[in-house]
């Protein structure tokens, strides 16, 4: 009884299998597969569009790739703490991008600092719902939470005080 069963399972999660292979595959590559499919044809869409790019398409971006070989060197100083809990997904200045695109935490930028820490309180007591911030704050205290929100309150006057700064 127990060998029939296994082998219908077995048998269904072949079918399954053979399904999603007659469906491109679990994993297309999305844009990545479609260079990789590229590879083999001398005179594919990519190298065409390589050798249409002028010089100041070329000069961006290779900019674009030092930025982002550079990532935020440039920012404002913040804490430790915040570089390692919150820049990931908000940004190293709270304004939820990073060299031009968007990150998975909404920006911070602007906020004032009691905003910041009633938004932290009910995210860290589960009045709104958000789990990976909830994981980051359950081991904080009030005291945390608070020197957080007086950190990225002040990021406007930090941002003010580098511009002044750069521009000497």
């Amino acid at each position: 009884m127990k060998n029939s069963i296994v082998g219908i399972f077995v048998l269904i999660i072949l079918g399954a299998a053979g399904w999603v292979a007659s469906k491109g595959g679990p994993y297309n590559g999305g844009e990545h597969g479609k260079v990789i499919a590229n590879i083999g044809n001398k005179g594919n869409a990519a190298t065409e569009k390589t050798k249409e790019k002028d010089d100041r398409q070329k000069e961006q971006d290779k900019l674009r790739a030092l930025r982002e070989k550079a990532g935020n060197a440039g920012a404002f100083k913040v804490s430790h703490d915040y570089k390692n809990k919150c820049a990931s997904c908000h940004g190293v200045n709270g304004s939820g991008e990073q060299n031009g695109k968007p990150l998975m935490g909404p920006k911070l930028f602007g906020q004032s600092a009691d905003e910041l820490y009633k938004k932290l309180d009910d995210l860290k007591a589960g009045r709104k719902e958000n789990i990976v911030m909830k994981g980051l704050l359950i081991p904080l205290s009030k005291e945390d939470l608070r020197k957080f929100a007086d950190e990225i309150g002040e990021f406007p006057a930090r941002a003010t005080a580098k511009a002044k700064e750069d521009a000497k």
